[in-house]
């Protein structure tokens, strides 16, 4: 569970888990009410249907919880969900009519698991927002950082955490509103606040920590039995990214994480190869159509090459299909593609959507350049730039970059200072964080990303 839970928030995998029991169960209860011959020989078919089906969940963000919290939303997205489940199944039984279960079961089982998600998410809503479940957390700290991840939490709904409130040192500002709850008390209240509040988790946010950290009260919460993080901390674990705004490069060093062991170096190398060869394969037609189609719009090049920073800061000549002008960087400054970019050719523009302009990477990942999973290479005049305006910058080229990441399913396509940014927080995230399990759930939500052309320019 630990393992999941740096990507998916516990509360998700419950849902995620609750209601794939609750399909298949409804799946199988319709045959078994149909009397249908040889059950137990057929349970890899109600199997096939649970699969289908929850995954047209996950692609529609049904285990988003922030993002389908309302009933009214929750609604949607699961009607949403049934009717591309039943389209697609019913397209499989066309083509294979020996995958069917027998006649009508899945209609059967459709108004049953119906009722039964939304009755079990209605509950489950109702029962974790209840705030004897909820995890009370009070904060140390009023400055930019506490506000921050106060936020964030206040925000989201993945996490069943209840912020009761700021400390202080100042006495006087006390029942002042800090991004809603207010400040409560200062240090010396703190052991009474636990005891009244029954605080669960106290996040130490102090920008500043020199004579101010409250150890001796922080000290005695803890062996109280309260758990004592900093802020830092929080917001990783709530966000799947590392806050840099006020980050210490002692956080770094004794941080958790950023380890790769020569195993694990091996099996990444060892997907990206796999991937590589097998995706160049599926798409060698598609390929050649776009090179094609960019002929005949803008003529020739049909590639783009451009110089990367890789891994360790050691550059290489990135291949594109060339989506933009020839004469697109005319004046010899290179410059950050936007939305709406009148450069972008009418081919250019669609093959940025549906990322078939990417393909040609995977030369890249075969030669070693790149990963298939990582951050997103950028150029070295951007690289010079950015370094100097946001810190740890450089710190993202301690992995080889790759053609999909963490910044790219998470996070929208952006050519700003705060999009590079809100990426490096995502990107530290994932180099602390790198694992096996960790590039084949991005790998599986850049399906999504594609499908429903997210983040694209």
């Amino acid at each position: 569970m630990q393992l999941f839970n740096r990507y998916v928030s516990t509360r998700s995998l419950t849902v995620f888990a609750g209601e794939l029991l609750l399909i298949f169960g409804s799946v199988a209860l319709a045959a078994a009410f149909q009397s249908t011959p040889d059950l137990a020989g057929n349970l890899w078919k109600v199997a096939l249907v649970t699969l289908i089906c929850q995954l047209c969940l996950y692609y529609n963000d049904f285990y988003d919880l922030t993002l389908v919290h309302s009933s009214r939303e929750l609604i949607v997205r699961l009607l949403q969900a049934a009717g591309a489940a039943s389209i697609i199944l019913a397209a499989l039984y066309f083509a294979e009519p020996d995958l069917m279960i027998g006649n009508g079961i899945y209609v059967s089982a459709l108004f049953v698991f119906l009722v039964a998600i939304l009755g079990w998410r209605l509950v489950f809503n109702q029962v974790t927002g209840s705030l004897r479940l909820e995890e009370r957390v009070l904060f140390v700290g009023t400055g930019d950082t506490a506000r921050k991840v106060a936020r964030q939490i206040l925000d989201q709904h993945d996490f069943a955490y209840r912020v009761i409130g700021f400390i202080d040192d100042d006495a006087s500002r006390i029942g002042e509103r800090i991004v809603n709850p207010a400040i409560v008390g200062t240090p010396s209240d703190m052991e009474r606040l636990i005891a009244q509040h029954h605080i669960d988790r106290i996040v130490v946010g102090l920008s500043d920590r020199r004579g101010k950290l409250p150890v001796q009260e922080l000290l005695r919460a803890k062996m109280a039995g309260v758990r004592v993080e900093d802020a830092t901390t929080t917001y990783e674990r709530v966000t799947g990214k590392i806050l840099i705004d006020d980050l210490r490069p002692s956080w770094l060093i004794f941080s958790d994480g950023f380890r790769v062991s020569r195993v694990t170096r091996l099996m990444k190398r060892t997907i990206d190869l796999v991937l590589s060869l097998a995706l160049a394969t599926l798409t060698l037609p598609l390929m050649l159509i776009t090179a094609l189609l960019v002929m005949l719009e803008d003529g020739r090049p049909v590639l783009y090459r451009q110089e990367r920073v890789g891994e360790n800061g050691r550059t290489f000549v990135l291949s594109k299909f060339r989506s933009m002008r020839k004469d697109a960087e005319k004046g010899g400054q290179p410059i950050w593609a936007k939305a709406g970019d009148d450069r972008i050719t009418r081919v250019g523009r669609f093959i940025r959507k549906t990322r078939l302009d990417e393909l040609p990477q995977l030369y890249n990942v075969l030669r070693g350049d790149m990963s298939f999973v990582g951050p997103r290479p950028e150029r070295p005049f951007f690289v010079e730039q950015l370094s100097q305006e946001i810190p740890f910058y450089q710190q993202r080229h301690a992995v080889k970059p790759g053609i999909t990441g963490w910044a790219q399913v998470k996070y929208r396509y952006g050519s700003s200072l705060e999009d590079a940014m809100e990426k490096l927080r995502y990107d530290l995230y994932y180099i602390k964080h790198l694992s096996v399990v960790f590039d084949l759930t991005i790998v599986f939500d850049t399906v999504k990303v594609v499908l429903f052309r997210k983040g694209a320019a």
